[in-house]
């Protein structure tokens, strides 16, 4: 078969909403890989590949921003920030795939929620062995990588927080929490909602956003000639991640997601 053009994939792979979903399409996703997605796809699906093989590397892609991050340097950031664009990009052309050859599973589904898991803390793992300076010949400081591995588990918390929500309703019969049952029932929960949505912060124990910061402090410390910045984005990033973990279930505690 001849691939599609762009014109005809467009509308059965990008169909209304999936750029404007609250929490399932990252900016990065609306700003430019989208576009840059939609061409990959014309080329794979005539194509034998599947989507969850696509979800396979996507998830390795992802995996791989950890080790990439040991290379000491900007070169490192540079490579985890490439490895972690790979895994959006993949996130982008899996579901577009499945949607046009029709093949959708729920294990699809199970796998790239996975993937999303394992990025994130890939990065802030290999965020915390970058900080001790591994390769640097003097002492290990294992401090940062402890730092590290604690941001990667409340980042991997928070996520879990919100997909225990659909496990919590599914086994007591309760159908998918509608997106209005997030709001919070208090006024106050819902201004210091409000406040955290504006100021952004907790999006920074995100695999993309934690690799763009990574690069941004590598080359603060290229400057000063040590990792003062870096260890000090390991400690702050821990400090979010623990912070946002205890925010987020008081969060959805205080909503209508579990009634």
């Amino acid at each position: 078969m001849p691939r599609p053009s762009i014109a005809e994939l467009r509308p059965v792979v990008h169909p209304a909403g999936v750029k404007d979903r609250r929490s399932g399409e990252h900016w990065g996703g609306r700003l430019y890989m989208r576009e840059v997605s939609l061409r990959v796809t014309r080329l794979l699906v005539g194509t034998r590949v599947t989507p969850n093989q696509l979800t396979y590397v996507m998830t390795a892609a992802g995996v791989l921003a950890a080790p990439a991050l040991l290379v000491p340097g900007i070169p490192g950031a540079l490579l985890g920030v490439l490895m972690v664009q790979l895994y959006l990009l993949l996130d982008c052309v899996d579901g577009e795939v499945a949607r046009w050859k029709k093949q959708f599973s729920l294990g699809g589904v199970y796998l790239d929620r996975v993937g999303a898991y394992l990025c994130d803390a890939a990065v802030l793992v290999g965020f915390g062995l970058r900080a001790a300076d591994l390769w640097g010949g003097g002492r290990i400081d294992w401090l940062w990588a402890f730092l590290g591995t604690l941001a990667a588990l409340g980042a991997i918390l928070i996520k879990a927080e919100t997909d225990l929500v659909g496990v919590a309703r599914h086994q007591g019969g309760l159908p998918p929490v509608k997106e209005s049952a997030s709001e919070p029932r208090s006024s106050g929960m819902a201004l210091a909602r409000r406040a955290a949505a504006a100021l952004k912060f907790h999006r920074l124990i995100l695999g993309i956003e934690a690799s763009l910061l990574i690069l941004l402090l590598a080359v603060v410390d290229q400057v000063r000639g040590d990792l003062y910045a870096t260890r000090l984005g390991v400690a702050v990033l821990a400090g979010i991640a623990l912070l946002q973990t205890l925010l987020h279930l008081v969060s959805v505690l205080a909503s209508s997601r579990l009634r």
